[in-house]
């Protein structure tokens, strides 16, 4: 297993409290010691977040050595507000997205004029060319809305042949489906690089329920050794920890060209996982 050259990533969700604010703060420090590529912030559905998300960005910028990579979806935005953030970006040094389509807040009416990520790639590329380093999603299981795995990369093909640089994908706990999603994009003739999307285990029953929603398979053994554990929690996390860390020796021994740990604000999982691997 070689760790050389691979690009390490960390990504949050803006805190709403000082509390949480300050945690934040914290787990930021605590992650520089990987040298990561950027932290990026989350960006929630139909924009709900976007002061939130500009804040902590900024935030992250003046305070740490390590760039700042905002989320944007297009979903209940108008064109016009797009460029108004983005261009707000741009002048504040932010030279990075992640460029999704996002979800659609309960009540919502309309998508937005943007009603793919394609098109926000689109929309980006026209007005700022090359100025931005954009990554978009991709999803080894499917979405939950594509009819199957070969509409889902014929669509993925879509965004990166729009202009989007690398991708981020879904976390998944089988292996198996990243390579079988990498065959598939090597037939589409997709060279951008495609960075696995880690998720450390931080709270067995919460992953469960997020799970299910996002169409992330959790195989059956993973489940009943967790339920064996019950309320254990940390039994739980540490077992967690091994088996992200036999996953991830895996993927990188088949040499992806990264890993974006989704830290849930925390470091704790992912510093233990990164030593596990020697990353530190």
């Amino acid at each position: 297993m070689t760790t050389q050259n691979l690009e390490l990533s960390c990504e949050f969700f803006p805190p709403r409290t000082d509390a949480g604010k300050a945690t934040l703060a914290q787990t930021t420090a605590d992650l520089t010691v990987l040298s990561p590529e950027f932290f990026s912030v989350t960006f929630g559905a139909g924009g709900s977040t976007r002061d939130n998300t500009l804040e902590t960005v900024l935030g992250i910028k003046h305070s740490s050595p390590v760039a700042a990579c905002p989320h944007l979806s297009c979903v209940g935005l108008t064109n016009k507000q797009i460029l108004e953030l983005v261009e707000n970006y741009r002048q504040q040094g932010i030279n990075r997205l992640v460029v999704l389509r996002g979800d659609a807040p309960s009540g919502l009416i309309g998508l937005g004029e943007c009603r793919y990520a394609v098109d926000l790639v689109r929309l980006i590329r026209e007005h700022y060319g090359d100025h931005f380093t954009m990554a978009v999603a991709a999803y080894p299981e499917a979405h939950p809305d594509s009819k199957n795995l070969l509409t889902e990369v014929d669509l993925f093909a879509q965004k990166m042949q729009a202009g989007a640089d690398f991708a981020i994908t879904q976390y998944f706990y089988n292996n198996d489906s990243y390579f079988h999603f990498m065959e598939l994009c090597a037939k589409q003739q997709i060279e951008q690089p495609v960075i696995p999307g880690i998720m450390p285990i931080h709270n067995f029953t919460s992953l469960k329920k997020f799970s299910k929603q996002c169409g992330a398979e959790i195989p059956r053994w993973i489940k009943k050794t967790m339920a064996a554990y019950e309320d254990d929690v940390e039994s739980q996390r540490q077992f967690g920890i091994e088996i992200v860390t036999r996953m991830v020796e895996e993927l990188i021994d088949y040499g992806v060209p990264g890993l974006h740990f989704y830290t849930m604000n925390q470091s704790r999982l992912t510093l233990a996982i990164a030593r596990n691997l020697n990353l530190i």
